[in-house]
């Protein structure tokens, strides 16, 4: 017993000492970290190129968004068979175009249209439509928006792919403002290899990485790469959003993920490094607050118009 006591004697005021320094830094990261300095710094993302409004990834969706005020385009890219880096958010395209098809499979010029009507998929029920169902060519949305920042996301580890987006990137001198993002850790790796140049966002993996450094008090001595944390909000799924995974379908689950990742503490221990939050995808005004509020930097929408009211509505108001 007098062992125990001993010990306890040393351990207290050393755990004590070791939180009282964690939060010291958590709450002052301009001691150890040099503030992150990105080119742009954007509070309105137009997702799939504001795919509630228009069809999805189209140029026509780009133009809108574009035209609505949105500060940043997030889009997916894959390879045709011939080699162009188009603008697609699956590889397979029967949901999209209604043919059990793979981009990698088919020319450029054999691709299919989009859907007359398409599904929102963060908002069930609800669908969109345009007079535009031409799947884009990345190297047009670079070519028409020169100086609007783009959120590349990659999804497949494809080194031909991510060389090919580098080389477009740097053809349009566009490196400061276009980002790597991708659930895989592997990918952005090899994204970064590629150009490094490029600003780069978590991917799920260092994301949980980011939580567990948190929640045991190491963040604020950790160094980070990343200059974005893209992150679902979490209140959307079930309402908005039905998500594919059961585990998700579970009610206690998504409360479980809304209280663990939802901090105010880490996002602005986040945001005082420079690196910029963006949450997805909020396609109610609720949703639009709610992320606000919890200190995103960037919103992210199917709706832009939606979006840019409620930002005009929220500066007047201010």
């Amino acid at each position: 017993m007098g062992t125990m006591a001993s010990y306890l004697y040393y351990l207290l005021p050393a755990v004590g000492g070791y939180a009282l320094t964690s939060l010291y830094f958590l709450r002052n990261p301009h001691i150890l970290h040099k503030r992150k300095k990105t080119a742009f710094h954007c509070t309105h993302i137009s997702h799939r190129g504001g795919c509630g409004e228009r069809i999805e990834n189209t140029m026509e969706a780009f133009t809108h968004a574009v035209d609505m005020g949105t500060e940043m385009l997030e889009l997916d890219c894959h390879l045709t068979k011939d080699g162009h880096v188009v603008v697609s958010h699956d590889e397979e395209l029967l949901r999209q175009t209604g043919h059990n098809v793979s981009i990698s499979s088919l020319n450029l010029e054999d691709l299919p249209l989009y859907k007359e009507t398409l599904e929102v998929t963060f908002k069930t029920g609800h669908y969109s439509t345009g007079s535009e169902r031409n799947i884009a060519l990345l190297e047009d949305v670079f070519r028409k928006f020169p100086h609007i920042p783009v959120n590349i996301e990659v999804k497949e580890d494809n080194s031909s792919l991510i060389g090919k987006i580098s080389d477009l990137v740097k053809k349009y001198n566009r490196e400061g403002i276009s980002v790597w993002a991708s659930e895989k850790s592997t990918i952005i790796a090899q994204c970064c290899k590629v150009n490094p140049s490029m600003p780069y966002s978590f991917s799920l993996k260092r994301g949980l990485l980011l939580l567990l450094s948190y929640y045991t008090g190491l963040l604020p001595f950790v160094p980070l790469g990343e200059s974005f944390l893209q992150f679902y909000l979490p209140q959307i799924i079930n309402r908005a959003f039905t998500p594919d995974t059961w585990i998700l379908k579970n009610s206690f689950v998504v409360f479980l993920i809304d209280r663990l990742t939802m901090r105010k503490g880490m996002f602005k221990h986040l945001r005082e490094r420079g690196i910029q939050i963006h949450l997805f995808v909020c396609n109610e005004e609720q949703d639009i607050e709610a992320a606000f509020s919890l200190g995103a930097t960037g919103v992210m929408s199917d709706y832009p118009s939606l979006l840019s009211n409620y930002i005009k509505t929220r500066k007047q108001a201010n």
